[in-house]
């Protein structure tokens, strides 16, 4: 067989054209992408110290808060000797031993006959299912972590006699008494001289509804001109940031710290509407893995992502609930 002088050898196989994808696909893009929607959907960085993420890794790291020492106000008299102490600090451990993933494949003839951007579209939607799922795994370890002073029947640690609703007793919010029971909560942690700035209360949207219900129908009297942001912030009121939240746990999905569900709770639809500070509370969360390849049994593009977390009540001193249910 001869070929031309000049020239290229005639190829021994037609050309196929390669697909025409929509975009190019970087996984340190999208996933800082992916984590920056995640953070702006969640109410967990504006309730939770959030300080302590680091340099999180992989699931099952650990980071080691080391927590302010109580020191010993003593009276003085003239000329008397005295005392000294050593404060220690004692050390809290956070595992970051919660983890939750997602997995999806973009088919490449899918991809070409598409004229909208598949994996924009999907890490979006992961971002939001990834927010609800967070959400709802660390509200739910919040109530069993609160000091017995700070929630119940006898709630206040000086008072003991402010009613925030029991398992089995919730109390019944309407738009008559919500926002006396949001100044309860106020002053069950004013009891524990918790710090007034930047305290924070979490409610499910039908107590949000009472409250716009209430004396407080204008927004701007919360302190807030724009009443719903996109993390669920609603204003102020008596000290409080408000936000709204469907995460909050019910009495139909109690756990425990460690997120064991607790069997024996009277299903009394009643929701634990939390309250605290910052302080109370610690989260720490990363997006560990993002990664793109080409799957061995279809021809197309795989996406996944890991999410870790840990999540744990660091002083349940700061924090309370008030457990109510609708009229």
């Amino acid at each position: 067989m001869a070929f031309p002088i000049s020239g290229s050898p005639a190829p021994l196989y037609p050309a196929v054209a390669n697909p025409a994808y929509s975009g190019v696909f970087i996984p340190q893009i999208w996933s800082g992408k992916l984590i920056e929607k995640f953070y702006d959907a969640t109410v967990l960085t504006a309730i939770a110290n959030t300080s302590w993420e680091g340099e999180i890794k992989n699931q099952g790291d650990k980071v080691i808060i080391r927590t302010k020492p109580t020191l010993t106000i003593r009276s003085y008299q003239s000329g008397q000797a005295l005392s000294y102490e050593k404060p220690s600090s004692n050390v809290v451990e956070l595992n970051i031993d919660q983890g939750a993933y997602f997995g999806t494949v973009l088919d490449d003839v899918m991809e070409v006959q598409s004229d909208l951007n598949q994996m924009s579209m999907w890490a979006d939607d992961a971002s939001e299912q990834m927010k609800i799922y967070v959400d709802a795994d660390v509200l739910r370890t919040v109530p069993s972590g609160i000091v017995a002073a700070n929630k119940g029947a006898t709630a206040g640690r000086i008072s003991a006699s402010i009613n925030l609703g029991t398992n089995g007793a919730p109390i019944t919010l309407t738009k008559d008494n919500v926002l006396e029971k949001l100044v309860d909560l106020g002053t069950v942690l004013d009891e524990q001289n918790i710090p007034e700035t930047g305290r924070w209360i979490v409610m499910p949207p039908w107590a949000a509804g009472l409250l716009k219900k209430s004396e407080l129908r204008d927004a701007s009297l919360t302190g807030d001109g724009t009443s719903v942001l996109r993390n669920g912030r609603l204003g102020m009121i008596d000290r409080f940031t408000l936000y709204s939240s469907n995460q909050l746990p019910t009495s139909s999905n109690d756990v425990d710290a460690s997120g064991a569900a607790i069997t024996g709770n009277n299903a009394d639809g009643a929701t634990h509407i939390l309250a605290g500070h910052s302080h109370g509370l610690t989260f720490a969360s990363q997006l560990s893995k993002m990664e793109t390849l080409r799957p061995e049994s279809t021809f197309g593009t795989m996406m996944r992502g890991l999410q870790i977390w840990g999540r744990k009540v660091v002083d349940g001193v700061a924090l309370t609930e008030l457990y109510a249910k609708p009229a």
